[in-house]
């Protein structure tokens, strides 16, 4: 037989006699047609872009800018990206932010230094103005911070750490917290007390990014995804550090280190790029300021580079290594035991939570009085900022030689008393700032810790390259060419070291180059922070682990060295919790309301029965109180008795859903077929809740006595005629907007319902009768056909290592997860029972009493 013959179509298809054939590659024609799409929408937008800009080309000349500006900006974010514009701005932000509370704190201690040199002829209003200016200062903060926002109080990179593990802290990142976070850095570091501003940023960083993803429209989609939400959050924390030091290389890193267990690669650029931006504003101001010629380091250092140290120097930087990480390792400990005193005297902790402004004031007292600079503060450099501190540390010279101009016998003065020398003022420097930095940062106010220990750290590097240029006046010989010891170089050294030992970053050496302007000493200083850090991590957390035990937040603790080998040969099983609590698909009311009154667990695993165990899947906690209390609601209660009083009304009352009386309308039904119904037959009134999960069929009369509309289907009511019509008798229904979810409008108010003694006169129950239905309803059987149920928890076989489990956990951001073996649950893993596990060398006092409820 002939093929038909039929002309080819658009796409050449030519039809044959039993299948046809395409004469062309259909590849072709998609590419075609892919690209025709493409163009058509491109021209459907520049068209929407026009109109808007059209929109206003007659009125006036201030909306024809306006719309032009909408242009351009809808131009700009189509070519360039919304993720670029956004780090961008938060970049720039910071970095204006980040200049303006400095310059502000700045000015803060200059009034404070010319209060009390204004009043040099009157000593005792000298020590007056030295000690209530920082005492004023701290209570404020205190109290602006506790009245606007607590939890502007701390540093912010512990709960930084722990939000972007997965965990939700409410009002954390608000704009409320914001201003109270930067109000009460200001004063806080304006008082002239030893605190920093790096982990503060962190968290304004953070702030500051979530506000601009809320507020600005074209960011919006970056706060609903939360998985780009948590990216643009760790660029954030990126951006909060280099802001403060012009350090945008270590200030990615730090972030990494100190709030990322597992970093996506994905993020680098993000963080770079932001963090590049914002250093280049920041640096940028301070030339447009003039306290800049031009960009350059932050603490800019002149060092010899031709021959910077010799190698056997290299041991002294080894030994500065060694002390630091001791030292860090006590601050941690120092600073946790004075929160742990407070908390064990619970006398003293309610006193000073009735009176808050108490300790706060003490502590800037004491510490003000201290270094007050005609007592005990000419003996340890008390006049100085710690900006001062850093960049009079980091001075090239050498201040024992002997020989000094005038800008050196300057410097040298804040350090060298004439009743004692330089040795004896740096460690009293470092003896006194030591504590009183871990006393201060205590306090109920925003601060941080990073510039108090880097302080400490240059003290304490300043010290051991004094020392060695007095013991080596003429230098280290190598070769038989002395070479004279740079002091300023071991006070980098420490620095990176002691800050590095606290936090247990690797990253302050990377810091302390941009901030100098110098890598000639990265071998140095690599080894004095690698030696810091394996001591301190051996003996201690560090210090935003130790706050995040103090504050018992959610975290995942790190399996320790000391742990880890074992933790190879521990398995789920071992530390699992066996007695599970759970609910099973055949449980009754009853059970149900034992299991959520016998704990407070956030979700429960769902099982087919008891005996069997199989794991179906995992309930919500709020799902089955919502159940619950629909099950034995007021509404649900007068229904069935209506019930009970009409039998006519057919009810299904194991149906559950939160139903209200005044969901119901009364609908008016013609009987313009009455007179086809037959005479004997009994009219009866249906009642439909089939859209509450209350299951209801109509009545089953011999023939239906309703006219039947065309448009409706046999499982939908009829059209209701207007209501007032003459012989009409009374059908209720619920209305069930075709567009609107049947679980939604039942919290739509009914201005048209009847009262529920239209329905049947219910009267009100005595208690006994109420306590004897509610007994009787709990023993139903437990519907979850109106239950969100996730069908795919997190599972776990029970022979998983401990150590696999651990970074699953830190991987994915999960709190718990069930165990089973072939489908049957046999118990559940949470971060309670890592911090049980004794190879985690964490104190099991910290355990958060609901990390398994989450």
């Amino acid at each position: 037989m002939a093929e038909a013959t039929v002309p080819k179509s658009q796409l050449d298809y030519e039809q044959t006699l039993m299948y046809g054939k395409y004469t062309k590659e259909l590849g072709d024609y998609a590419r075609v047609e892919a690209e025709k799409l493409r163009a058509q929408r491109e021209r459907r937008r520049e068209k929407e872009r026009m109109r808007g800009f059209l929109k206003y080309k007659e009125e006036s000349r201030w909306q024809r800018c306006k719309s032009y500006m909408i242009w351009c900006r809808n131009v700009v974010f189509a070519k360039i990206g919304e993720d670029w514009i956004f780090l961008l701005l938060l970049g720039v932000s910071m970095a204006l932010l980040s200049f303006a509370v400095d310059f502000t704190i700045a000015k803060c201690q200059k009034a404070h230094y010319w209060l009390y040199m204004e009043l040099s002829q009157y000593p005792l209003l000298q020590y007056l103005a030295w000690v209530l200016f920082p005492v004023i200062f701290i209570s404020f903060s205190a109290g602006f911070t506790h009245i606007v926002s607590a939890n502007a109080i701390g540093s912010g990179i512990p709960e930084m750490k722990t939000i972007l593990r997965g965990v939700v802290l409410k009002e954390y990142l608000s704009f409320r917290t914001l201003i109270a976070k930067i109000i009460g850095l200001i004063t806080a570091l304006g008082s002239g007390l030893p605190l920093g501003k790096e982990g503060p940023f962190v968290h304004i960083a953070s702030m500051v990014a979530q506000l601009l993803s809320r507020l600005v429209t074209s960011f919006r989609g970056i706060y609903e995804n939360e998985s780009r939400n948590s990216e643009m959050l760790a660029a954030a924390c990126a951006v909060g550090v280099s802001c403060n030091f012009a350090a945008p290389i270590g200030g990615v890193l730090f972030s990494i280190e100190v709030t990322s267990t597992y970093f996506a690669v994905r993020n680098y650029w993000r963080g770079f790029f932001s963090a590049v931006c914002g250093a280049f504003i920041f640096r940028l101001l301070a030339v447009w300021n003039r306290e800049e010629e031009t960009i350059t380091a932050l603490f800019k250092t002149q060092f010899r580079v031709d021959y910077p140290f010799d190698v056997q120097e290299l041991l002294a930087f080894a030994v500065i290594g060694i002390v630091c990480g001791f030292g860090g390792a006590l601050f941690v400990y120092f600073h946790r035991q004075v929160v742990y005193f407070n908390r064990k005297h619970r006398r003293l902790t309610y006193f000073l939570q009735k009176n808050r402004f108490i300790y706060p004031a003490l502590i800037a007292f004491v510490c003000s009085s201290l270094t007050f600079p005609l007592g005990l503060g000419q003996y340890m450099a008390g006049e100085l900022t710690q900006k001062e501190a850093i960049n009079e540390l980091f001075d090239n010279h050498t201040w024992t030689k002997g020989q000094a101009d005038v800008d050196e016998e300057l410097i040298i003065s804040h350090w060298k008393h004439p009743q004692s020398n330089i040795f004896v003022t740096l460690v009293i420097f470092i003896v006194m700032n030591f504590w009183m930095s871990a006393m201060a940062v205590t306090l109920p106010v925003p601060a941080g810790v990073f510039i108090p220990v880097f302080v400490l750290g240059a003290a304490f590097g300043r010290l051991v390259g004094e020392s060695m240029a007095a013991w080596f006046p003429l230098g280290v010989r190598s070769d038989g060419i002395p070479h004279r010891i740079i002091p300023g170089g071991y006070a980098v050294a420490g620095a990176a070291a002691l800050s590095g030992a606290v936090t247990h970053t690797v990253s302050t050496s990377v810091i302390v180059f941009e901030l100098t302007g110098q890598i000639a000493h990265i071998l140095p200083v690599l080894i004095a922070v690698l030696v810091a850090n394996v001591i301190s991590q051996w003996l201690q957390p560090s210090i935003y682990d130790s706050i995040i035990q103090i504050k018992r937040l959610p975290y995942l603790p790190d399996i320790g060295s000391g742990g880890s080998g074992r933790a190879h040969n521990v398995y789920v099983e071992d530390i699992m919790v066996r007695e599970v609590k759970f609910i099973s698909f055949i449980s009754s009311y009853k059970e149900l309301k034992d299991l959520l009154g016998s704990c407070r667990l956030s979700s429960f695993p769902l099982v087919d029965a008891p005996e069997s165990m199989i794991l179906l899947g995992s309930v919500k906690r709020w799902e089955l109180e919502d159940i619950m209390e629909d099950h034995l609601s007021n509404a649900r209660r007068r229904l069935v008795m209506a019930h009970a009083n009409h039998p006519s009304v057919r009810f299904n009352a194991a149906g559950d859903g939160d139903i209200e009386m005044k969901d119901i309308r009364v609908v008016h039904q013609e009987e313009e077929q009455e007179e086809e119904a037959p005479s004997n037959q009994e009219t009866v009134t249906v009642v439909d809740f089939t859209r509450h999960g209350i299951s209801a069929a109509p009545a089953d009369p011999p023939k239906s006595i309703l006219k039947k509309s065309p448009m409706s289907s046999p499982g939908t009511s009829p059209t209701p005629s207007p209501r007032g019509s003459p012989k009409a008798k009374k059908k209720f229904d619920y209305p069930n907007p075709a567009n609107e979810s049947p679980y939604r409008s039942m919290f739509r108010p009914r201005e048209d319902a009847p009262d529920i003694e239209e329905l049947a006169d219910v009267g009100d129950l005595t208690p006994e009768q109420l306590t004897a239905w509610e007994e009787e309803q709990l023993q139903d059987r437990i519907n979850f056909d109106a239950v969100t149920i996730d069908p795919a928890p997190f599972q776990l076989v029970e022979r998983t290592s401990l150590h696999k489990v651990h970074s699953l956990f830190s991987l994915l951001g999960l709190h718990h997860a069930y165990v089973t073996t072939i489908g049957r649950l046999i118990g559940v893993v949470s971060l309670k029972e890592f911090h049980h596990f004794e190879g985690t060398g964490v104190e099991i006092d910290s355990i958060q009493e609901g990390s398994e409820s989450d």
